[in-house]
Order: structure tokens, then sequence, then C-alpha cells
């Protein structure tokens, strides 16, 4: 199948074509500009931030620098009130809430080093391992796909919950990292692969449908060896906290029944949902996961045999992402790999100049509306925008397959 769809494509290539209009040039020119700038105001933001003695205390980073500054004292990593008055001390604006690490003990080991380091320090070297992060992923994802570099690398770099990533010092690049490993090395290296994977332990409930599929294929193509690499992992992980904080699970558990997470607006379709039906039903919340976990099933089924993680496990990232019982505009970074894949697939300018100037045009306003901006209801079009996106880029791709599908194997 994937020989006859390579050929299709390759002879779809071989045609000349048109050559671009004076429309499409001022069109590609606006699309140029927009990521430019868009990628130039965040570069001046992380840089005016690096400069300033106390900038680190106005993004997202603090919290992790707060946490790690605690376990370097053998303190509670999770104790609201010592974090709160460390993040003063960096320079945290009053007015805000503090901010909290309401990721489970297995980060805990990324955090320690931080706190051995002053804030400019320790944000400078997070800063550099988020934009490894980044780079690595986006350059896996081009050898998986057989391509060599391109405009659509750009737009991948340039992402706009990606560039926020990097803005704020968020941990969700991590979820990028995680599943890409696993689609570099799920066929050929299974232990590699779940070891990749167990990085998105970070934050397991922006993949529930996603992780459901995952485990009936490991069962259905007795892939057990991803399960164990993902376990070992999670294991040193749980191993070195424990030495860091032997505490910590319990503390985290109480910070989870203290801090009442579900009381924080939150810019996803599920919450919403909560608020509009009813603001007090905090299972309504995982209403859209569950019954995107039986759409996933079933999806998996309709494809169980010719199934393959980098084109059918795309659509389910997205969608997986899209119904996050919480989720933060940040999080959307994980979702490079698959619209990556349909910046490759799509042969229209139209949908790829969308891409761009959209992004570039969220950062922008991100950008010029402050850090606030990242937990404003106005984002909550975003995931289901790149999910449209995603499937209309690849309607054509989904066709050829589907036709090939329909024709009769010849008997042998």
């Amino acid at each position: 199948m994937h020989a006859s769809v390579s050929d299709q494509t390759s002879k779809g290539n071989s045609t000349s074509a048109p050559a671009p209009t004076q429309l499409q040039k001022l069109v590609e020119f606006l699309v140029v500009a927009s990521c430019t700038l868009a990628f130039a105001f965040t570069s001046l933001g992380v840089l005016h931030s690096l400069l300033q003695k106390d900038a680190a205390g106005k993004r997202d980073f603090v919290e992790y620098w707060a946490a790690g500054l605690q376990l370097a004292h053998h303190a509670n990593p999770y104790d609201a009130q010592a974090l709160l008055a460390i993040e003063h001390s960096a320079g945290f604006p009053p007015d805000i809430p503090v901010m909290l690490v309401r990721n489970p003990p297995f980060v805990l080991p990324l955090l320690a080093p931080l706190g051995y380091l002053s804030p400019l320090a320790a944000e400078l070297i997070w800063c550099s391992f988020l934009l490894i992060l980044l780079l690595a992923s986006v350059w896996m994802l081009r050898r998986l796909h057989g391509r060599s570099g391109s405009a659509a690398d750009l737009l991948a770099l340039f992402f706009a919950p990606a560039l926020c990533c990097l803005l704020t010092g968020q941990v969700s690049m991590l979820m990028l990292a995680g599943v890409t490993l696993f689609l570099y090395f799920h066929r050929d290296k299974p232990m590699l692969a779940g070891a990749g994977l167990a990085l998105c332990i970070v934050k397991p409930h922006l993949l529930l449908p996603f992780a459901l599929v995952l485990l009936i294929w490991i069962v259905d193509r007795k892939r057990y060896r991803i399960l164990l690499g993902a376990g070992l992992m999670l294991a040193i992980a749980a191993a070195i906290a424990y030495l860091l904080d032997p505490h910590a699970w319990a503390e985290c558990a109480a910070l989870a029944r203290e801090s009442r997470a579900e009381t924080v607006v939150l810019p996803c379709l599920s919450y919403m949902l909560r608020q509009k039906l009813a603001p007090g039903a905090v299972w309504l919340q995982y209403l859209l996961p569950a019954l995107g976990s039986l759409w996933a099933v079933a999806y998996y089924r309709r494809h169980r045999a010719e199934w393959d993680w980098m084109t059918h496990g795309a659509l389910l990232t997205i969608v997986s992402l899209t119904i996050a019982p919480y989720s933060w505009f940040t999080d959307q970074v994980m979702l490079i790999p698959a619209l990556l894949s349909a910046l490759y697939a799509t042969r229209s300018r139209a949908l790829t100049a969308v891409f761009a100037l959209v992004s570039a045009g969220v950062q922008l306003t991100i950008f010029g509306g402050g850090s606030r901006m990242l937990h404003s209801p106005w984002l909550v079009w975003t995931a289901p925008f790149w999910l449209g996106w995603y499937l209309l880029a690849t309607r054509k791709e989904r066709d050829v397959l589907v036709n090939l599908d329909a024709v009769p194997t010849p008997a042998a």
C-alpha cells in the first residue's frame, strides 16, 4: 500500500506546478513576514527575560526553579506557601497567585538541578534544554518522513505553542519529545520507544484516548517491550524522586486535594462544556475524554489491519488533546508531529499559508497581551482549529488510502 501511495505521490509531484500569481506572491510574503515577526518578538521576549534581574519570576519557569530550590534544601517541592515566598524573592508579581508544580514526582529529577543555580543561570539552562528538545524533535520527524530541510520545518519550529513554551519555560515541551521519540523508535527499538514515551507522564491527561489505543495495540501486536521500556524509565525516575524527597507522593496528593485545580479557568473545550452545563459538576470535564476514548477504540478496530502510528496516530493525538479534561495553549506543542506530517502531505499553498498566518497571529496576540493571555478563554478555539486544519490538509491522502483499500487483492 505504501509503495502505491508513494508512486501516486511521485506522479503528482512530477506535474509542473503553475507559476504563482501576484496574489500568491503577496500572500507568501505576508506569511514569511508574519512568521518572522512572531519569531523575532518571541526571541526578544526570551532575551529580555534572561537579561533582567527579576524577569525569571515573571514566567512559568519560576515554579520549576522554586521546586528545585526546595529539593536542594530537602524541603517539600509542593508546599504552596514556601513556593510563593521563593517566587516573590525571584521577582514574582505579588498580585498573581502562587505558581505550583502540579506534575507528578516523576518530573522532580529534572527540576532538582535547577535549585543549585541562580534564577538567571537556571533559566538559561532550562530554556536551552527546551530549545534542544524542539530542534531534536523536528529533526527526528524530518528523518522519519525522509525529507530534507524545508519551509515546513520552519513552520513547525515557529509554531505558536512551541514559541510560547520557550517564552514561558513550560514543561509541555517534554510531551513533544515523548511523542516524537515513540514515533521514531517504535518500529525497530521498542524499549527506547517506551523510554521516550515515559516523558509524557508529566501530563498524562492530554493523551487519554491515545494511551487507551496504545495499550490495545501493544497487547494486539504483542509489543510488550514498549511497556518494559516505559516501566524501567518511570521506575528510575521514581527511585530518584524518592531519594530527593521520600514524601513526594504524599505531598503531591495533598496539593491536589488542597489546590482545587478544577476552579482554575482553562482555555479548553472540556472546561467550557462544564461551565456551560453545570459549573459545579467536575465530572463533566471527563465526559469528552470518555466519549473520545470510545471513538478511539472504534477507530482502531476499523483500521486495525493497516494501523500506522505515523498516520492514524497523528489524528488520534490531535483528538486526544482537543478533548483533554484540562489543558493549556502551550500543551499544543505536542501536536507538531501530526501537523508537520500534514504540512509535508498537503500541496495546497492556501492551507500552508493559513497555518502560518494563524500560528503567527496567535503568537503576536499573546505577546502583545502579555502572559495572562495564555490563560484567556479566547484561546479555546485553537485546538479544534488545528484538528479541522489537519483534516483538510490530509483529506486527499486519506482518499488515496481509501481507494487503494477498495481495490481487490489479486488471487495468489
